[in-house]
């Protein structure tokens, strides 16, 4: 039988607040465990939580950059659970009055554009962190990090309107690329500040009703995600088609072995006994509050997307891959501002500068190039003292050391033969040591062309200028 599959996602975002939600303990990442604490984060009897207001700020611009809907008055509520990781029994978070309703983002997979709903944005507090001692040197023992308990999130529900893994990931790029822009989190999966639940069924296509779900639970990178539910969808098919029935159920994903397992029956709402957070009033934002944060977003990916491709006229293709991250899209135009030569630039940024960090599983903000020793070493090609193949090694040279390139050049002895005489004579003796190749040419054979260059260039240890080369060995075997 041939199944559609259905997945919709939910995206737990860090806000990047120096503070805490409700209590004013910081919210600053590596600390020692349980040093950013206090009596409210850790629920201690009698204490009461105090609304940060920079949260809801943030919240609301996450809000009006997937074009939801701020709701202007929201309410908090409990949700219980008796974890480890949550001191107080519960963790306060938005349940039937979330801050924001039915958003929307823009996905392209394989050519094909795609606008997927978003259900929800809600306001929460994270829980604390669960350590094992096999991970210590410690089996049989457990401890708790509250560190992060009461950090700010905003969760983001999708609706169920993704159909493959591959659009699950492109999702995923948009809105970390969305929330980047829009300057809400710093969205760092490895330091637990975007994580993703993903909800995935099965169903024979052509029937309306959904599958039962299995929910993939705190996968924090875009590979993993796609992976776990590759794998899901595999095992729920093959659950299927021996004719048994999905467990309702969350899974956790083993990115070693490349599994899901199963992690706890799947809750329902009414498991969590919500009830309205009797320590919150409602948080109310007004429609001039709201207008003046819209007023404040800068410049969001796409409408980033569509400016580089009209005012700098470069392929989509490029533009995408440009604006995937704002601080890699201010390198290509501060670049540009310097060496008003788009596409060479992006060229440059998208192969060899793209390739070397990702070699290094580094960011752009950590790149030991600057735009500014970028464009000297394009202007170093643009008037031909190294050609663009010299420029490749400087370049890489450039990325090792954090040498400027003309001090690379000197150095390295790397200078562009452009004596016109010196490379006529180089030219001469090639076309004298090669004279089937040279009559061939003559007659036609016009890919020797490539040959003659070949043997020069490796007779000037590959200094001699290729255009002038080209014109040199064109105009000999011409005579």
């Amino acid at each position: 039988m041939k199944y559609e599959v259905v997945i919709g996602l939910e995206v737990h975002v860090q806000l990047k607040t120096l503070s805490k939600i409700f209590c004013s303990c910081s919210t600053e990442f590596g600390r020692p465990p349980n040093a950013n604490t206090c009596p409210i984060c850790l629920g201690m009897p009698g204490v009461l939580p105090v609304m940060n207001k920079k949260v809801v700020e943030y919240a609301i611009k996450a809000c009006l950059a997937t074009h939801c809907e701020v709701q202007t008055t929201s309410r908090f509520a409990r949700k219980n659970f008796f974890y480890p990781d949550m001191p107080k029994g519960y963790q306060i978070t938005q349940f039937e009055l979330p801050i924001g309703l039915n958003g929307y983002i823009n996905i392209e997979t394989d050519g094909t554009p795609k606008k997927i709903g978003l259900t929800r944005i809600h306001l929460e507090e994270d829980a604390g962190k669960s350590i094992h001692g096999e991970n210590l040197g410690r089996p049989g023992r457990s401890y708790v990090d509250y560190n992060r308990t009461g950090v700010p999130l905003v969760e983001i529900v999708s609706e169920p309107d993704l159909r493959s893994p591959a659009e699950a990931r492109e999702y995923l790029a948009q809105l970390k690329a969305i929330l980047d822009y829009a300057e809400v989190s710093d969205v760092n999966m490895e330091e637990g500040s975007l994580r993703c639940d993903a909800n995935v069924s099965l169903r024979p296509v052509g029937q309306a009703e959904f599958g039962t779900r299995t929910e993939l639970k705190n996968i924090n990178s875009f590979k993993f995600v796609q992976k776990a539910l590759e794998y899901e969808i595999e095992r729920q098919a093959k659950v299927l088609n021996q004719g048994d029935k999905v467990v309702q159920e969350t899974r956790l994903y083993d990115s070693d072995k490349g599994v899901t397992f199963p992690m706890r029956s799947k809750e329902e709402a009414h498991d969590y006994r919500y009830f309205p957070e009797p320590d919150l009033v409602p948080t109310v934002c007004d429609a001039a509050w709201i207008d003046s944060i819209r007023q404040s977003l800068p410049e969001m990916p796409e409408a980033k997307r569509d400016r580089f491709v009209s005012a700098y006229e470069i392929p989509e293709y490029d533009a995408g891959v440009l604006i995937t991250s704002k601080a890699l899209a201010d390198y290509f135009e501060t670049s540009v501002k310097l060496l008003n030569k788009p596409k060479t630039v992006s060229n440059w940024i998208m192969g060899d500068l793209l390739k070397e960090l990702k070699n290094d599983d580094k960011e752009i903000d950590e790149c030991p190039v600057t735009p500014e020793r970028l464009t000297d070493l394009l202007k170093l090609i643009d008037d031909g003292t190294i050609s663009g193949k010299m420029a490749k090694t400087v370049f890489e040279d450039m990325y090792q050391s954090g040498k400027p390139p003309a001090e690379i050049v000197k150095a390295k002895g790397l200078t562009q033969i452009t004596d016109e005489s010196a490379l006529a004579k180089m030219v001469e003796d090639v076309i004298a040591a090669n004279p089937g190749q040279a009559e061939d040419f003559k007659n036609g054979k016009d890919k020797l062309m490539g040959f003659f260059v070949g043997q020069v260039m490796q007779a000037s240890k590959g200094q001699a200028n290729p255009a002038l080369v080209n014109k040199l060995i064109k105009e000999k075997l011409s005579s």
